[in-house]
């Protein structure tokens, strides 16, 4: 089917991103979240990104209010009615995707795709709760979305041929670089880079060395752009967490055991950026 309209559930860090490469690429966009504020703080993070756009001279001032109004905010989710394509961009919480996903079932337009921006969860798993498992598809993103350039499309047990090439083409209209994964336990991305990031926790752990020399060693050494406990804060320690515990019970491999610190910060609530605190201390 022609889409023309997309909608983004969730507003947080993924979602607004979503939404934001969505209506720069001319699609007519719905936002939704369960909270105004919610939607307003992603709202407010695209109005920044485009007005940094706007000071480097990649888009004109009127080219921002063009994309800024083709973005819709909603804490309804029955607008999913609405759309020609949907995108979920929640928390990495199993119950609550499925939840969404089986509303999303029984609202969408039958022949409507269902995508998640899931980093790790199996997309079979959240195509079964559905009436439609072959139009289910995994499309995750790389945070953060206005700059990676890569998008893993993940094919679940079902998904059919016709659904993953309208995925892939929807991924290069978004100017973004589709890559075919199988639905694996951290598909490509995270099944690599986060057990690199929990041995470097590990090596903080078992005192090896402080979090800055790590990070030194990665970056001058192995010409990372940034190390990995710098990364961890980015995307978030309880997310890390999250995606290492999913690693290992899918894959009953010792190696994705998280470490033991990482449980640590998590449990003290040292998030990383977001809570001005993890293996760095933020303003």
């Amino acid at each position: 089917m022609l889409i023309q309209k997309i909608m983004v559930i969730g507003a947080g860090q993924m979602g607004s991103g979503i939404a934001q490469v969505a209506a720069q690429a001319g699609f007519q966009v719905i936002m939704q979240d369960i909270k105004d504020e919610h939607l307003s703080r992603g709202f407010k993070g695209i109005e920044k990104n485009l007005a940094r756009y706007v000071e480097k001279g990649r888009i004109s001032e009127e080219e921002k209010e063009q994309i800024l109004a083709r973005i819709q905010l909603t804490t309804e989710l029955t607008l999913a009615s609405e759309a020609d394509f949907i995108i979920e961009a929640v928390t990495e919480n199993m119950e609550i995707k499925t939840q969404i996903f089986q509303e999303l079932d029984r609202i969408a337009k039958p022949e409507v795709i269902l995508a998640s921006n899931t980093s790790s969860l199996p997309i079979t798993e959240i195509a079964a709760v559905t009436s439609r498992p072959g139009q289910v598809i995994g499309m995750h993103f790389m945070n953060p979305v206005s700059v990676m350039p890569l998008v893993e499309v993940i094919r679940g047990l079902a998904t059919t041929d016709e659904v993953y090439q309208s995925v892939e083409n929807l991924a290069k209209t978004l100017k973004k670089t589709p890559v075919e994964v199988n639905d694996f336990p951290g598909f490509i991305s995270n099944r690599v880079l986060l057990p690199m990031i929990n041995e470097a926790i590990y090596t903080v752990y078992e005192g090896v060395a402080t979090p800055e020399a790590v990070d030194k060693v990665m970056k001058l050494g192995m010409n990372h752009p940034m190390g990995p406990l710098e990364l961890a804060d980015f995307i978030g320690l309880d997310t890390c967490l999250s995606i290492m515990e999913i690693l290992h019970d899918g894959l009953g491999d010792s190696k994705y055991r998280p470490c033991p610190l990482l449980r640590k910060y998590v449990k003290a609530g040292w998030l990383g950026r977001k809570t001005g605190r993890g293996f760095y201390v933020y303003e």
